[in-house]
């Protein structure tokens, strides 16, 4: 099942390395959801994933922190360059969280409104 990061848009689904979660399609949106703790460490490694996924599925990308526990300034750093590389190709990016301490993040490094985020996947699938 797991196939791996692919050019072919309906076969993308795949864990990411370590605890940090997996991804997937959903429709026409390619779903990023990340587990545990997002800092340094972790960002390095996501981030690769990040940009073959804003590289290849660049249009319609959902990243889902609802099962994130820590979230610092580097996962939003991470966040801030995926949303770029994925608005220059005129795509979209969706943030999913509701959970405050990660929302002070975003609070904090002013981007909040930019990045407009959702309660739910749910939510974020619909708009």
């Amino acid at each position: 099942m797991t196939e791996g990061l692919t050019s072919r848009p309906s076969g993308l689904h795949a864990p990411l390395p370590g605890p940090y979660g997996r991804v997937y399609r959903s429709g026409e949106r390619t779903v990023v959801e990340l587990h545990g703790e997002i800092d340094i460490a972790a960002t390095t490694v996501i981030g690769a994933y990040l940009d073959v996924v804003s590289a290849i599925h660049a249009h319609e990308v959902v990243v889902d922190l609802t099962r994130v526990e820590f979230f610092d300034c580097s996962g939003l750093a991470l966040l801030c360059r995926t949303r770029r590389r994925i608005a220059e190709s005129d795509g979209r990016l969706w943030v999913v969280c509701e959970r405050p301490a990660v929302l002070r993040v975003f609070r904090a490094g002013g981007v909040l409104a930019l990045f407009g985020p959702v309660a739910t996947l749910d939510e974020a699938l619909r708009q």
